[in-house]
């Protein structure tokens, strides 16, 4: 079988290459082909690729090339990673929101709203390629804003774009861990929109486990969302965020953190990763252990401002470990692919999950994965709290799809003036403003 990724030069991409190399079942991933507009980039990705497969006499074929057509031609996959701006528009999108006081993070408010907006046009255009040339291939989306974005694909694609992330993976694998239970085998009741959501129990042989955890204090305060949260938030909310709802529950705290901040995380991981890709142009560069180590960094900074104005100090070790997206993406494909009939949290329409949505909606919550793809599992509804939350998103995030197909600003502001975190219609004016002065990709906004 044939993989594409789009963003292939992306830094993550090592991660989803060695989770191929652990797979020697037959009908494995045979070749990936890279695909990025920065031919450097691929490039220096590949030689950490061929590190990692150095000694795997099965590993997989890797190609790189900047030409999108040839890219999605034979793909039985279509992994797609892309940043539109790169580093330099995430850093932008932060630096302008947090001018006007209010929250630049690349998914959630301003940031997110401005990302949204020039990522849409890019991955329509990338859905109805792959429509026309592989009708066939079923596309895996981690672009962010993951669950936007494979909403309006899913325009053009139907149920054939799944959207995935590994944060209420790694949710639910630390409060497995922290009851003594199997995150393989336990159930976790989760639900929302991509980093929007809550875990509401998690079911051992049909027990649910997480009153025992919201009971016991020291437990509550051992892991990630136990320190960033507090033991008192989680059991008045008698489940467990995503950290993302760290942006909404301590928004005054989080907006003050990134501005006293040296720098934001984009303009953090934007120098890390200029001089890791600096460094891989020297041909006598370990290029899989200078990865490695750029890697290590980059985890252990993980939301570091929200740890700083929640107290919560640095991450423990055993929080280091993600929710491991490329394993996701890994068990995504083999259940496709081979009928091999698993369970995983997916961002896919809603149909009828959640009755506060419509059908088209993308939601994040279990999903039972085979041959036909994934299918949202039935669902208690949220309550009143939560819904208020998801229902105000997701009409943001319908703003952002009008607006990127209009080209309509009146749109593109009510998008802006009518999320959560931004209080002011002319600070939502003030913010479009500027955030088309500083990308020329938005330029389509009349």
């Amino acid at each position: 079988m044939r993989l594409t990724i789009l963003g292939g030069g992306g830094f993550r991409l090592p991660l989803v290459y060695g989770a191929l190399l652990g797979d020697h079942a037959e009908g494995r991933i045979t070749h990936v082909t890279l695909h990025d507009l920065d031919p450097g980039r691929p490039a220096a990705i590949a030689r950490v690729l061929a590190d990692q497969a150095a000694g795997v006499p099965d590993a997989p074929k890797v190609t790189v090339t900047t030409n999108l057509d040839e890219a999605l031609r034979g793909a039985d996959f279509v992994f797609s990673a892309i940043r539109v701006g790169g580093l330099e528009g995430r850093s932008a999108d932060e630096r302008i929101a947090l001018a006007e006081g209010v929250l630049g993070q690349e998914t959630v408010g301003a940031g997110g709203i401005a990302y949204g907006l020039r990522t849409v046009p890019v991955a329509v255009d990338i859905a109805r390629r792959v429509a026309r040339l592989a009708p066939d291939a079923w596309v895996i989306n981690f672009t962010n804003p993951a669950g936007l974005v494979t909403e309006a694909m899913a325009r053009h694609l139907g149920d054939r774009v799944i959207g995935i992330c590994d944060s209420p993976v790694g949710l639910g694998r630390r409060v497995a861990r922290i009851l003594g239970a199997d995150p393989d085998t336990a159930w976790i009741d989760y639900v929302g929109l991509n980093h929007l959501g809550w875990l509401r129990g998690l079911r051992v042989e049909g027990r649910d486990e997480l009153p025992r955890l919201l009971a016991d204090a020291e437990l509550l305060g051992s892991f990630e969302e136990g320190r960033l949260f507090g033991p008192d938030w989680l059991r008045a909310l008698g489940a467990i965020p995503n950290e993302y709802l760290h942006y909404y529950y301590f928004n005054r705290e989080a907006v003050r953190a990134y501005r006293e901040a040296q720098q934001t995380r984009g303009a953090f991981l934007r120098d890390q990763q200029a001089r890791f890709y600096e460094e891989m142009k020297r041909p006598d560069a370990p290029a899989l252990a200078t990865w490695d180590r750029t890697r290590a960094e980059r985890e252990a900074t993980y939301m570091a401002h929200n740890r700083e104005a929640a107290g919560a100090g640095e991450r423990d070790e055993d929080d280091l470990e993600s929710g491991g997206y490329e394993k996701v993406a890994l068990a995504l494909m083999r259940a496709i692919a081979h009928n091999q009939r698993t369970t995983l949290i997916l961002n896919v329409r809603n149909r009828t999950t959640l009755s506060v949505l419509d059908a088209e909606a993308v939601i994040e919550v279990p999903c039972f994965v085979d041959a036909n793809g994934a299918h949202p599992v039935s669902v208690a509804p949220l309550p009143l709290h939560a819904t208020g939350l998801v229902t105000s998103v997701k009409a943001v995030e319908r703003f952002v799809l009008e607006a990127s197909e209009s080209g309509s600003r009146t749109t593109a502001v009510k998008a802006f003036a009518l999320h959560p975190l931004i209080d002011s219609v002319t600070v939502a004016r003030r913010l479009l403003d500027d955030y088309t002065s500083a990308h020329p990709a938005l330029a389509y906004l009349k």
